[in-house]
């Protein structure tokens, strides 16, 4: 089986779809790198900072308020990870957007999207739902500082954020990106004491850490969460926000990327498991 394009331009212009939920810098990094390519914002946050910024910029802007919908069409409070719920949510949501977009996206960009997709969502539309990762998706799992701290904990010297395909997995899908490896020697200094008390007790999860952290009285465990979420904080700067426009723009909008089962192919060229590594080919217009 040959490798399928995700998007094919001979179709003409990429038309994609963006969620968001607060303040909506993933979003405006890839609006910035093409404002005049059509997209609609879509939103289960109807007040949030990105909304207003996107009404302001005349995009189309679709919102359902998730919390009214669950409760009022649901009776809840709490949401069940899978099932009819919150399938039934995305199914009125991406009605709306189709329905703004009068036809379906080529492209669908969860970017600070706070809410969980059902299994309905990469059913329609995979592999056109792109997410950012705050970590190697390919090793370490978790939301903000958590894959960093991971990384800590099994010994890294440098982190990365991942943009991947969203499949029905919890973000296990293919990878297509990864970012340039940043240094964790910037955070040396920071990082010295919690090292030394992973080297001397050799905990290796991050339960394992707070739990011996704990049991020593000290304050460990929240100084590894507040220098990860640093970190965090630089590696979405220097990660997310080059890689995610340029995964849009200059990769699936240009026809450059395929699949094949869950092998990625980039300008004709089998990727690693690990996607396309900034550090090995830059942000360089082909490698064919």
């Amino acid at each position: 089986m040959a490798a399928r394009l995700v998007y094919d331009p001979s179709s003409g212009p990429l038309k994609y779809a963006c969620a968001v939920s607060g303040s909506g810098t993933n979003y405006e990094r890839i609006y910035e790198r093409d404002p005049d390519k059509y997209h609609v914002v879509f939103s289960n946050a109807p007040g949030c900072a990105c909304v207003e910024k996107a009404r302001r910029r005349g995009v189309p802007v679709v919102s359902l308020d998730s919390g009214i919908y669950f409760r009022q069409m649901w009776g809840l409070e709490r949401v069940p990870r899978y099932g009819i719920e919150r399938n039934g949510y995305d199914m009125a949501m991406m009605t709306l957007v189709e329905q703004t977009m009068n036809g379906s996206p080529d492209l669908i960009c969860l970017a600070g999207y706070d809410l969980w997709i059902g299994d309905w969502m990469p059913g329609k539309y995979y592999p056109r739902i792109l997410n950012v990762h705050p970590g190697d998706a390919t090793k370490y799992t978790g939301l903000g500082w958590r894959p960093t701290a991971k990384a800590i904990l099994a010994g890294e010297r440098s982190v990365k954020s991942t943009v991947f395909f969203v499949d029905k997995s919890d973000d296990g899908g293919p990878v297509l990106i990864q970012s340039a490896s940043l240094q964790l020697s910037r955070w040396d200094k920071e990082l010295r004491d919690i090292r030394r008390f992973i080297e001397r007790t050799n905990v290796k999860t991050l339960e394992d850490f707070r739990k011996a952290a704990q049991g020593e009285g000290g304050d460990l465990y929240k100084s590894l969460q507040d220098v990860c979420t640093s970190i965090q904080e630089t590696l979405r700067a220097e990660g997310d926000w080059r890689i995610y426009p340029f995964a849009v723009h200059d990769l699936i909008a240009k026809g450059r990327v395929g699949l094949e089962g869950r092998t990625v192919y980039i300008d004709g060229v089998q990727m690693p498991e690990q996607g396309w590594q900034v550090d090995t080919y830059g942000f360089s217009a082909s490698i064919s």
